[in-house]
């Protein structure tokens, strides 16, 4: 037991990324007979995740901006592939809201998945490693295998357990999704050979990487091989056309990891690759990425109001979201970036918990048609309440989660660009509008569908699955100060990488550049020293 407990101090990354996947493995051996054993296992491996996860929490240190938690293990070292993982303030979050949601998925599934129930809970334990991996990756190459690995598993939820549509919806997700880390398999090599040229050295280490820089020429097409992949993972308009198949015909644990966790990883793309790596090509596209963004908050919060189908119209207003994540994250000031960054978990939250409730209300009706509904309030008052607590979170009430990231994200968009602020607020105006006239059809009115009559009330599971996400949505709203405390150093830092003094000497074809990192240009002659 000590030996277990000094490598988990030791490796606790490592540790947690990867007991999921040794969960998996148990599972495996199981008689898929055993249902409840199967189920109990994946959710106590889950959960046991979660509470390890808490260690990077408290032994964060927020003084500084240096990645923390490092391991690095030379893997293939004559080709500069190393295992070397680590986070930041930026990444700490996106771990912990990933082992937060992934065991109230698996809860959630309790009954609402009936066949092949033990590959189910191997391809979410799956997920979980492949999610963390992400996150945590400071290795271009395991970065991209982790990214591509976390497809298979998502795959498979959507195509075995999903809709009428499922498979439609599971091949387009990963076609989409493909095409776009295709690309950015080929920036990753390109910056691996100009790193060769420049410092003769071979390396993936993303933290080498980002200590030089390529002329700003090549930083737009390498700019572009990225932001497409992430954009399209995001989903950034327009990109998103895959998101609302998937997330309808997903199952509800699907729906909620899609929403809560596997989009952030698009825009988490941008924050930890795209940003420090191409400062040049970044500050070239804010037009464009902010421009894309605002579309993206007016064009989904607009189709969200047309939608008939509840789960539809929640997947549509994701679209709108994640558009003042990328406003915020391209404002590049404190308040843009860090509202980005919290309206990131806020989204999981909210957005997460959308999805549980009308995967618990299709449990009851096997409908999800807005027409279908009304008056429920009267026969389920305990889901009416947790479902306007999460409708008036998901819309900015103060007081809750979304209110204090949206403030940030316009507050910061406002010093950089007053015009992209004022098209940007109007979102905020039509998600109280659709999430509020979507909540009073289903909830309140008379009840004229006779098989609305007997719906039953949310069970103890139900109860226990929604209580932890509320009290966060609660908690950030009123005090989320523990969460700028984390985040603050490493956003001071990404604003100085990008911000980093320019060109100090030119000589024909010669740059020199400095910053906190001594960054340099790579060019076709020696470096210079200042």
């Amino acid at each position: 037991m000590q030996a277990i407990t000094t490598f988990f101090w030791e490796h606790p990354l490592t540790v947690i990324t990867f007991s999921p996947l040794l969960g998996a493995l148990i599972l495996l051996f199981l008689n898929k007979r055993d249902v409840s054993l199967i189920k109990s296992l994946a959710f106590i491996v889950s959960l046991i995740d979660f509470f390890l996860s808490l260690h990077l929490y408290f032994y964060f240190q927020s003084d500084t901006y240096e990645m923390q938690f490092l391991e690095k293990i030379p893997w293939i070292p004559d080709w500069g592939i190393s295992y070397q993982v680590g986070i930041d303030g930026i990444s700490l979050f996106l771990v912990l809201l990933t082992t937060f949601l992934t065991p109230l998925a698996i809860l959630s599934s309790w009954t609402a998945i009936t066949k092949k129930i033990k590959e189910y809970m191997v391809f979410m334990l799956l997920l979980e490693t492949g999610m963390l991996g992400v996150f945590i990756a400071l290795d271009l190459f395991l970065f991209y295998v982790f990214w591509e690995a976390m497809l298979i598993p998502m795959y498979f939820l959507i195509g075995i357990w999903g809709g009428a549509r499922r498979i439609y919806a599971a091949i387009k997700f990963f076609v989409y999704t493909m095409a776009g880390s295709l690309l950015m398999l080929v920036g990753i090599l390109v910056l691996y050979y100009l790193n060769y040229q420049t410092t003769g050295e071979y390396t993936f280490d993303l933290l080498e990487l980002m200590k030089t820089i390529p002329p700003p020429a090549i930083q737009t097409w390498l700019f572009l091989a990225f932001a497409i992949s992430f954009a399209i993972k995001v989903p950034m308009f327009p990109f998103h056309t895959w998101l609302p198949d998937a997330h309808v015909e997903a199952p509800t644990a699907g729906s909620v990891i899609l929403a809560g966790i596997l989009l952030k990883m698009g825009t988490y793309g941008f924050l930890r690759f795209c940003l420090p790596l191409f400062p040049d090509a970044t500050i070239e596209f804010i037009p464009l990425i902010s421009i894309l963004a605002i579309v993206g908050i007016i064009y989904g919060a607009l189709v969200s109001m047309v939608q008939q189908d509840v789960k539809s119209l929640v997947a549509y207003s994701s679209v709108s979201h994640l558009g003042f994540v990328m406003l915020g994250i391209f404002a590049l000031n404190t308040q843009g970036l860090e509202g980005g960054i919290l309206q990131m978990i806020n989204h999981g939250l909210s957005t997460g918990a959308l999805f549980l409730i009308v995967g618990m209300l299709y449990e009851r009706r096997h409908t999800r048609m807005i027409d279908d509904f009304g008056g429920l309030s009267r026969q389920m008052p305990i889901f009416a309440t947790f479902f306007m607590l999460v409708t008036l979170s998901s819309i900015g009430l103060p007081g809750l989660n979304g209110f204090v990231g949206e403030f940030l994200v316009l507050v910061g968009t406002f010093q950089a660009n007053k015009l992209y602020a004022t098209f940007a607020a109007t979102g905020i105006i039509l998600a109280a509008v659709y999430m509020l006239w979507m909540y009073q059809r289903v909830m309140f009115g008379q009840i004229t569908k006779p098989e609305n009559q007997r719906l039953v009330d949310l069970n103890l599971r139900e109860v226990i699955i929604l209580v932890p996400i509320t009290l966060f949505i609660i908690w950030i709203g009123v005090y989320p100060k523990p969460l700028f405390q984390k985040m603050e150093r490493s956003v001071q830092h990404l604003i100085s990488q990008v911000n980093r003094p320019r060109i100090i000497k030119v000589e024909r074809e010669v740059f020199l550049v400095s910053g906190p990192n001594k960054m340099v240009y790579w060019t076709n002659v020696p470096r210079i020293k200042e």
